[in-house]
């Protein structure tokens, strides 16, 4: 459940706010760091964007294949899945 804090942003004429600072350094989240956005029902969700497996979601040891990322670990059962 999100919690209140109580901080209240305008947006500009372009759509932009500014996140807080004491926010952005409890996310930590620095500058220029990409953020995902989400829309919930009616909430905006954004969070830090970590590059991860388009399957599994894991975040280490990556390879690129059509624009996709996969981990090693999907790639081996891919590769079984089609023998």
């Amino acid at each position: 459940m999100p919690r209140a804090t109580g901080m209240v942003r305008k947006m500009d004429p372009l759509g932009r706010i500014v996140l807080p600072m004491e926010m952005r350094r409890k996310m930590h989240i620095a500058d220029k760091d990409p953020l995902e956005i989400f829309i919930d029902g009616e909430q905006i969700i954004l969070r830090p964007y970590h590059v991860s497996c388009s399957f599994c979601d894991e975040k280490e040891d990556l390879i690129e294949f059509k624009d996709k990322k996969i981990c090693n670990s999907c790639l081996e059962e891919m590769k079984k899945a089609a023998h």
